[in-house]
């Protein structure tokens, strides 16, 4: 594995996969303290959506499913800010529209012949430089805000009627999460692909929240569990030649089952 670190491709996927997995630890802590996991895996589906846009049209891959992420995205908190009993209906129904938009305009593109299997469980050694600024800029913004309304967005998340009642502005900072998500799900979706996003954003959330007290100590394992997992299942793809995003979320998983079962074991 040693040697391979002088590819730059290498050294490109390494870049992504960390700074990935410290935003997917932030953005997967949100996700799962505000139950959004359902709404993450539509947003998720959509974005297939603004690959097809993109591929159609002939722009930056990125630039596509961001657009129908992050408008995915704005409806959903419209409609769940207003009707959060159809909020399962009008998720599954973005969800399989999304994937048919992105599918046929993918079928209608002359000369396309790509391989989906990369949108679906990701392409990590084909991240570019480009690819990288865009995962670096977005883990400063999710940074910065987190630092700048911590409290607010903490308000939110657990008790957002107590947060109405400080005058906090409730429906923008649920917007500004599922904004949020959206985009880091996209960055996602090039490591572990489409199908798999949501096991990257929970899995580590899950064993950072039984060792955490507090919202940011979460956050922080989960970007540390997150990156390990990542850099593991990075390492066991390049040895066996197998799949790197299936390679890393069957890592995390394995290592929730190991932590389930020591936990389990020290509680006798």
């Amino acid at each position: 594995m040693l040697e391979a670190l002088s590819y730059p491709f290498i050294q490109n996927a390494l870049m992504a996969g960390l700074l990935v997995s410290m935003a997917s630890g932030i953005i997967g802590s949100l996700i799962v303290v505000n139950r959004m996991v359902f709404l993450a895996g539509g947003i998720a589906h959509t974005a297939y959506g603004g690959i097809g846009v993109a591929v159609f049209l002939g722009l930056p891959i990125f630039l596509g499913a961001s657009i129908f992420a992050v408008g995915s995205a704005l409806i959903i908190a419209m409609i769940t800010l207003k009707h959060r009993e159809r909020m399962d209906t009008f998720i599954g129904l973005m969800w399989a529209v999304g994937m048919a938009v992105g599918v046929v305009l993918i079928d209608l593109t002359p000369g396309y012949n790509a391989n989906f299997m990369s949108y679906l469980f990701g392409s990590i050694l084909a991240v570019s430089q480009e690819d990288l600024w865009f995962m670096g800029s977005l883990l400063a913004l999710i940074i910065f805000i987190m630092t700048f309304w911590y409290r607010d967005i903490l308000a939110v998340s657990y008790d957002s009627e107590y947060a109405n009642l400080r005058g906090i502005n409730v429906r923008f900072f649920y917007t500004l999460i599922l904004i949020l998500s959206a985009l880091t799900v996209v960055v996602a979706i090039k490591v572990v692909g489409l199908i798999l996003v949501i096991a990257l954003l929970t899995i580590p959330v899950y064993i950072a929240e039984k060792l955490s007290t507090t919202l940011y100590m979460m956050m922080i394992l989960s970007g540390i569990f997150s990156s390990v997992f990542t850099l593991l299942g990075l390492y066991v793809s390049y040895e066996y030649d197998i799949a790197s995003g299936a390679s890393i979320i069957l890592i995390s998983a394995f290592s929730l089952f190991l932590f389930l079962g020591v936990n389990r074991l020290l509680a006798r």
